[in-house]
């Protein structure tokens, strides 16, 4: 055999290479490296959309939120910062909202008479609700109504009824 056939088998072989390569012969694509860069790094956009790209604000904040794990307590604070939006003002006004814990809102009314007005409209808040915040965040409510002032004051203080033993 030739050197000339030798050359020949050696070109076929290449080309049948390249072509499962899906690239031309001889042609090397350059890497990262030769650019003097970071390999997993590119320099260029491209005409395809790309996370560089320019976007919008509430789809980073997002984004952000979802990857700190901050999705959760921005939703509860939600319920927190659009109270009145959610439930009506002349609800808000009798009503706020205590603490949110494992979809378990607890709200304080201002009279017994507004607590059980809420009771009675727990269902269409929770609808409400969910409907603006999502599904999910608020599953449930407890209602309680004003707390009594308590009689104990300070740190030391004698067991028993308290200042209403000496009304006689």
């Amino acid at each position: 055999m030739s050197g000339r056939d030798l050359a020949r088998q050696a070109l076929a072989a290449a080309r049948a290479k390249a072509e499962s390569r899906g690239s031309e012969p001889g042609v090397r694509k350059r890497t990262a490296a030769e650019f003097g860069q970071n390999p997993r790094r590119r320099r260029w956009s491209g005409p395809g959309a790309d996370h560089r790209d320019p976007q919008p604000l509430g789809r980073l904040m997002s984004r952000l939120a979802a990857d700190r794990g901050w999705s959760q307590r921005l939703n509860d604070g939600q319920v927190f910062g659009q109270w009145a939006k959610l439930v009506g003002d002349e609800v808000a006004e009798h009503a706020q909202p205590v603490s949110l814990k494992d979809g378990e809102l607890t709200v304080r009314a201002t009279s017994t008479a507004w607590a059980t007005q809420l009771r009675l409209l727990q269902g269409q808040l929770l609808t409400k609700i969910a409907a603006v915040v999502g599904h999910g965040v608020v599953k449930r409510m407890r209602i309680h109504g004003p707390t009594a002032p308590s009689w104990r004051k300070g740190a030391r203080h004698i067991p028993g009824r308290g200042p209403r033993d000496t009304y006689g």
